[in-house]
């Protein structure tokens, strides 16, 4: 249902009532009138169809109501993350599709809140709609290992959901031509539920590395005495470890030269296309990066296609920004952050571009409140995939009491920007490094600086190099990039940020333009002057570290 025009009325405001037609995916700030536009809006569209039918919404910014030829089928909450939704039996003949949309702040939404970035009202990523029959795939999962010398471990898990109302055997046929084929019976009573794994040990496969991102299909086929659904999977060889201070990638200490990226973009917000994804990955690439982190919620799976794609490495991160206690203490906060999470590592983990997992990116971790949240979610996290490290971004630094936690620690650094500016770049990060070696808790995690950078209006010039100048830009960046790249105590960067964003006016009128102009080009990809600075430090420091593990 991608690609298709829908119908959209806004429900208050002067145009309440009117339809447009709009082409989903779409946020209704892509719309003239509706440039500001909180509230809420009605999507509309029919099709036709019969039996059993499984909408899967890729993201719905923020809360959706779902109903189906008037029928509510279900509520969802969170912008950046997939769900689903099954309706069984429906006639034969011409159907409505209507979906509620609210990008309204409340005190029924914690994490949606108004904040450094723009929340956008709309169907913002794709729809599909599957005809099903007496059972489905939900999932495939491939999760991959090293296991000797040459050879892989692979666990694959299979959810299987019977829809029939009788008890029924299937095959299941799982292949990743020319590595294995295998088949397994199944038998599913009335509408049960089951998961299948399976393990294989492999050899002479070649590994997913970001010099040569190797990827492999895998598919699963249900069949009774036909096949009556199937699924295909892509991921690559690849190991992360932590070993001291280092991220091992494939037994190699990566050194992580990366961006912090916003789904945003003043043509089309953050439902963006195919083609505008891939230009903000070729800009990345182009400025020397290896790295890429999804600030601050789980990114489009269009994007990790194509990082998986093109070997780029991605920090993703659960929906959570800038949260104090009181914010952490809503009533709905543990249950949201709860759902995000699940949502984000069950559709997300097998791309082999993420390397790590992030959560609560600059929240209360100076507090023993906020300390019982990071805990919680790092074991749902760990819960949920056991083959990849978990870090959170940290404005804290030495006041964080969450350190212990996580296996990689990472800090938010703006020396020469937010920071006294006698304070050196050097003598910030020369500090923040020692703190953490000589900490008994981060002595031996692997550091990253999460952020760091400096604001530019595009197009400001000045002799004096002030602030918000292109000049100035150019000199904190390489200030604080030969700090950072320079010690061998810090495993790498990600610089605040690829582009300039919109933000949400109800919070930070001080901004300039009411965007943050952290970007090195601005909304429309224009490059500041800074962009040659970064790309000739990234380009002048090894994607490894050359040491003996």
């Amino acid at each position: 249902m991608s690609g298709s025009v829908w119908s959209f009325v806004p429900e208050s405001g002067e145009h309440a009532g009117t339809s447009y037609s709009v082409v989903v995916p779409t946020v209704w700030e892509n719309l003239p009138e509706f440039a500001s536009y909180r509230g809420r809006g009605c999507f509309r569209r029919k099709f036709y169809g019969e039996g059993n039918v499984r909408l899967v919404c890729k993201g719905i910014s923020h809360t959706a109501e779902i109903y189906l030829d008037g029928r509510l089928l279900g509520k969802h909450y969170n912008a950046y993350t997939p769900f689903s939704l099954l309706a069984r039996q429906i006639p034969s003949g011409e159907h409505e599709l209507k979906i509620i949309v609210d990008n309204r702040f409340s005190e029924n939404s914690a994490l949606h809140i108004p904040n450094d970035y723009m929340t956008y009202g709309g169907i913002n990523r794709g729809i599909v709609l599957e005809h099903l029959k007496k059972a489905y795939i939900e999932y495939l999962h491939v999760e991959v290992g090293k296991a000797g010398k040459n050879g892989w471990k692979v666990l694959l898990t299979t959810k299987i959901n019977g829809i029939s109302d009788s008890s029924e055997r299937y095959t299941l046929r799982l292949q990743a031509d020319p590595l294995f084929t295998d088949e397994i019976a199944i038998d599913l009573e009335t509408n049960e539920s089951r998961i299948v794994q399976k393990e294989i040990y492999l050899e002479n496969v070649s590994e997913w590395t970001p010099e040569n991102p190797v990827l492999y299909k895998v598919r699963a086929i249900l069949s009774d005495t036909e096949p009556m659904d199937d699924l295909i999977e892509r991921f690559g060889f690849r190991e992360i470890k932590v070993s001291g201070k280092y991220i091992l990638l494939n037994g190699r200490p990566i050194r992580i030269k990366g961006f912090n990226r916003h789904e945003d973009h003043p043509m089309f917000g953050c439902a963006m296309p195919l083609q505008a994804i891939e230009q903000d990955i070729q800009i990345a690439m182009d400025l020397g990066a290896n790295a890429i982190r999804t600030s601050h919620y789980p990114n489009d799976e269009l994007f990790l296609d194509l990082c998986d794609e093109q070997g780029i490495l991605v920090w993703e991160e659960s929906h959570a920004r800038g949260l104090k206690e009181y914010h952490m203490q809503n009533p709905y906060f543990q249950k949201q952050s709860e759902d995000c999470i699940r949502e984000m590592v069950m559709n997300h983990k097998n791309h082999p571009c993420i390397f790590v997992w992030g959560i609560l990116n600059e929240c209360a971790s100076e507090t023993l409140y906020g300390r019982d949240c990071y805990t919680k979610q790092y074991r749902q996290l760990k819960e949920l995939d056991r083959t990849r490290p978990r870090t959170s971004a940290s404005n804290k630094h030495k006041k964080d009491i969450c350190l212990d936690i996580p296996e990689i620690v990472s800090f938010n650094l703006y020396p020469e920007w937010y920071s006294d500016q006698n304070e050196t770049a050097v003598d910030c990060i020369q500090d923040m490094m020692q703190w953490i070696r000589n900490n008994p808790v981060t002595r031996n995690k692997p550091f990253i600086v999460s952020e760091i950078g400096a604001g530019a209006l595009y197009g400001y010039h000045t002799r004096t190099k002030d602030k918000w100048s292109e000049e100035y830009q150019c000199i904190a960046l390489e200030h604080q990039l030969r700090a950072v790249l320079e010690s061998a105590e810090c495993c790498g960067v990600f610089i605040w940020q690829l582009t300039d964003i919109r933000i949400s006016r109800e919070r930070f009128e001080n901004r300039p333009r009411t965007m943050n102009n952290k970007g090195i080009v601005d909304e429309y990809r224009r490059p500041k002057m800074s962009y040659e600075i970064v790309k000739d430090i990234f380009t002048s420091y090894d994607d490894y570290f050359e040491t003996n593990l």
